[in-house]
């Protein structure tokens, strides 16, 4: 007697599991029921002990576990074009700051709808916020989309660093930055069916001062979550922690007692020799985001130790950045990163393409601490798959679909999105909020967010516009 499902798919033609045992299935079939894996296997074996309300045929598809973008600013996505041939520095006193000081609440949402529609259609089923100054309206932007979210509110306690000075409206006190922490793990903590989960975020360590950074670490572990910041993405944010507080930044994480597996560190690439034993020791999770070092030229691919430190034993993930890199498409920051680091140790065996699907789904859930729900496609877990068209130029020919995802592929070729069994991406179209309707929001919105910023000092047009 066949068992019920709600959903089968059947004769896909390849399925990356990134279960336990790594399997890569030929013709492969999956069963859900209650929004979650129920048998995964061979298509003839699932059809033969699975009957569904839906069958879905997964004839020339590539499907793999949804990715898992572990550092994405949603209120960014607006900036496209805004920060292009800018420093450190330069990026965030005289571009970014500026951006995001000028931005009202109903910006934040269109932005943050913006960024879930994009990550979608790449494949992205959740992601890490680092949080801004109005997380209420990045929530119901993104939960309106069906995807997962780990929300967090933006801190800074700290007004000058070496580096510049922080616009008036970003400027908060400690007590006021613990504050709202503590109520955004009160208001959102257990909401939207699982799909929202909440973090502590100091942005930067360079604008946090100790008392902020401990306490937001106590309220981080109260709540069995984790604290995130930026940390070491240039030498020149290295150098101010030094001159500020007489050590580099991961050494002060270490002295303040806050460096633990519920940490998450985006960026990581210039550390000292001695911060390399201690994350090696402390074991946090590591966002490189490829593209924004790229594109600022910070550096941190040519500096960086993420290799090693994954041969070391620590949880390496992904994250895509912000949208004024340029791409918000986490099968780019795959190969980016693994292509980046065989360039800068001039060695091809560096980081295979498994190594970046392992980062960008199982590494992710573990950076997120939710690895026993989300990452792979195995009996049990939470059903966030996605299928790719693989019938397209980009993905043929088909030999291995590990190498074509991240050597070849990009994310516009992405066709179905399923979070916990419900479609949110059908035929490259967001199922739960309106792609005409976003994208004719954002059209307006960078209108409006245009008229308040020195567009002539942001935007780099070098070519005469007639």
């Amino acid at each position: 007697m066949s068992c019920h499902a709600d959903v089968v798919v059947r004769g896909i033609d390849w399925l990356i599991t990134v279960d336990a045992g790594r399997r890569v299935i030929r013709d492969a079939g999956i069963a859900i029921k209650a929004g979650k894996f129920v048998a995964v296997g061979k298509s003839a074996a699932i059809e033969q002990a699975w009957t569904a309300e839906r069958i879905v045929d997964g004839k020339g598809a590539v499907v793999t576990p949804g990715f898992i973008d572990n550092h994405l600013h949603a209120s960014f996505q607006m900036s496209r074009g805004l920060a292009d041939e800018a420093n450190a520095q330069s990026f965030l006193f005289e571009h970014m700051y500026p951006y995001e000081a000028a931005n009202t609440a109903e910006d934040v949402y269109v932005s943050a709808s913006f960024a879930a529609l994009e990550l979608l259609r790449h494949g992205v089923t959740c992601f890490i916020d680092p949080g801004n100054y109005h997380p209420d309206a990045t929530v119901r932007a993104v939960m309106a989309s069906g995807m997962r979210m780990n929300v967090a509110c933006s801190c800074f306690d700290q007004t000058k660093s070496v580096l510049g000075l922080l616009p008036p409206s970003m400027i908060e006190s400690t007590e006021k930055c613990l504050d709202k922490t503590q109520g955004m793990f009160d208001t959102y903590l257990g909401k939207h069916h699982g799909r929202l989960s909440v973090s502590a975020s100091f942005r930067g360590l360079n604008n946090a001062t100790d008392k902020l950074i401990t306490g937001l670490k106590d309220i981080a572990d109260k709540h069995v979550s984790f604290v995130q910041t930026h940390a070491c993405f240039s030498y020149s944010t290295r150098d101010s922690s030094i001159a500020q507080h007489g050590k580099p930044e991961i050494e002060r994480l270490e002295s303040l007692g806050v460096l633990d597996e519920r940490t998450v560190l985006v960026h990581t690439g210039w550390l000292e020799p001695q911060e390399v034993a201690m994350l090696a020791k402390r074991k946090p999770t590591l966002v490189c985001s490829p593209s924004s070092s790229v594109h600022n030229g910070y550096g941190y691919l040519t500096v960086g130790m993420h290799p090693e430190l994954l041969a070391l034993g620590v949880n390496v993930t992904l994250g895509s950045d912000h949208a004024c890199s340029g791409i918000v498409d986490i099968v780019q920051e795959m190969r980016l990163c693994v292509c980046g680091y065989k360039e800068a140790r001039a060695n091809p065996r560096v980081m295979p393409p498994e190594t970046a699907v392992e980062m960008a789904t199982i590494n992710g859930a573990k950076g997120l601490g939710m690895a026993d729900r989300i990452g792979s496609i195995e009996a049990g877990k939470e059903a966030d798959f996605v299928m790719f068209d693989a019938t397209v130029p980009e993905w043929q020919p088909l030999y291995n679909p590990v190498s074509n995802l991240v050597y070849s592929a990009t994310g516009n070729t992405v066709k179905h999105v399923y979070i916990a069994g419900d479609q949110v991406l059908k035929d490259g179209k967001p199922t739960k909020i309106s792609y005409d309707d976003v994208m004719r929001e954002v059209k307006t919105t960078a209108e409006r967010i245009a008229g308040r910023l020195n567009m002539q000092k942001m935007v780099k047009l070098r070519w005469p516009v007639e």
